[in-house]
C-alpha cells in the first residue's frame, strides 16, 4: 500500500473519535500492538535524539524496502512511533524522502501534544528519514 493511501486510513480512523482522550486511548492501543523490539537493538545508537522518552528506532533493508522496528518506554510515545512506522515500514527509500507528513497535522496530533513531545514526533520522522537517506545514498553507488 502507498504512503498517501496509509495516512488517509490513519485520518480516517482518528475522524471517528469524538475528543481526544479517545484518541490518546486509541493511540496507545495502536502502542500496545507494536511488535516488541529484539533486546539488541535497545542499543545508544537506535536511540532518537531530541525525544523526553527514550525511543528506540531500527532499521534493514530487504529487497529494496526499509522495515522499521522500534520501542518506548513511554506508552504515549510507544503509540506515535507505532504511527509512523505504520506509515513508513514497507516503503522504498525514495517514497519514504518524499512522502509528505501532512497527515498529522489532520489528525491534530502535533497540536495536542505537549512541546518536548511534538519536538520528539519531530526528531521520529527526521531518524525515519534520515535511515531513508542512507539506503537510498547506498543503492545510487551500487
Amino acid at each position: 500500500m502507498e504512503i498517501k493511501a496509509i495516512q488517509e486510513e490513519i485520518v480516517d480512523e482518528f475522524s471517528m473519535f469524538d475528543d481526544w482522550m479517545q484518541r490518546y486511548e486509541y493511540i496507545i492501543e495502536l502502542g500496545k500492538n507494536l511488535p516488541l523490539i529484539d533486546e539488541a537493538l535497545k542499543v545508544e545508537e537506535n536511540t532518537i535524539k531530541g525525544c523526553q522518552s527514550k525511543v528506540w528506532l531500527a532499521a534493514d533493508e530487504e529487497n529494496g524496502v526499509i522495515n522499521f522496528t522500534a520501542d518506548s518506554d513511554a506508552i504515549l510515545t510507544k503509540g506515535i512511533i507505532a504511527i509512523l512506522i505504520r506509515v513508513f515500514s514497507g516503503q522504498r527509500p525514495a517514497d519514504i524522502l518524499t512522502a509528505d507528513t501532512d497527515f498529522i497535522d489532520e489528525i491534530g496530533l502535533k497540536e495536542h501534544l505537549s512541546p518536548t513531545r511534538a519536538n520528539g514526533l519531530v526528531s521520529m520522522i527526521k531518524q525515519i528519514k534520515m535511515y531513508a537517506l542512507a539506503f537510498e545514498s547506498r543503492n545510487n553507488q551500487n
